[in-house]
């Protein structure tokens, strides 16, 4: 890793694309992640729209080296021309020791925000009311990845710069893993949402483990990216 996250960010992406078993499908996941359209992504590479799809469908071959850096060079550019979102957003994951896979995102807020204010940005239900009822930042996380790959120590690092924060869970089925891992840090979060669950869904237990351990918990269906961009928008 080096000190340039524009720079981190390209060699990911283009390895990611070079050793997929489907370049195409990794191609246009790395596009959509961008929120950059077929169309738009054609008019920077100078191709028709039907190219780009080619390539994703596997239409066309397999991408040579050159074409790749051309297309992430293509994403990095737009993404710059529109504020760097994404660059800044893999630098701070970065700059916290993460791989980009384990946290989706990291950001502090200016200010402290009501949790509720935050859960109705991003159509969360609350479960649980916690001891806290404001954060200064949020971390999301992919609990599988986290799990699989986090030491208990490492978990500390979810915080970031403070504690008073809400830490979002994604692919999660129930809620159990993350919220028993959680069990083992102390402090906890101010608050805790888990993506991708209806209160139907929710662990029974959960709210028992939330009001134990002070923290607020919520639950909420809404599409991921929609999620990311309704935090960010929020930082």
């Amino acid at each position: 890793m080096t000190d340039d996250p524009r720079a981190d960010l390209a060699e990911r992406i283009a390895g990611d694309i070079t050793l997929s078993d489907d370049p195409g499908a990794t191609l246009r996941k790395w596009r959509t992640d961008f929120d950059v359209s077929q169309t738009a992504l054609a008019e920077e590479l100078d191709v028709s729209s039907s190219v780009v799809s080619d390539y994703e469908s596997g239409r066309r071959s397999s991408p040579g080296i050159a074409l790749v850096n051309r297309v992430v060079e293509a994403l990095l550019t737009i993404d710059e021309r529109r504020g760097g979102d994404h660059i800044r957003q893999y630098g701070r994951v970065l700059s916290a020791g993460f791989d980009s896979d384990v946290v989706l995102d990291l950001q502090e807020y200016s200010t402290a925000l009501p949790a509720s204010e935050l859960y109705d940005a991003v159509g969360a239900t609350e479960v649980v009311s916690g001891d806290r009822d404001t954060v200064t930042g949020h971390t999301v996380i992919d609990s599988i990845e986290a799990i699989r790959r986090l030491r208990s120590d490492e978990f500390y690092r979810l915080y970031g710069q403070s504690t008073s924060r809400v830490l979002s869970f994604t692919n999660v089925s129930r809620g159990e893993s993350p919220l028993v891992a959680l069990r083992v840090v102390n402090p906890t979060p101010n608050a805790v949402l888990l993506h991708g669950l209806s209160t139907d869904d929710l662990w029974e237990h959960a709210p028992a483990l939330a009001q134990r351990d002070g923290y607020a918990l919520a639950v909420t269906e809404m599409d991921i990216e929609e999620m990311l961009d309704a935090l960010r928008d929020h930082a």
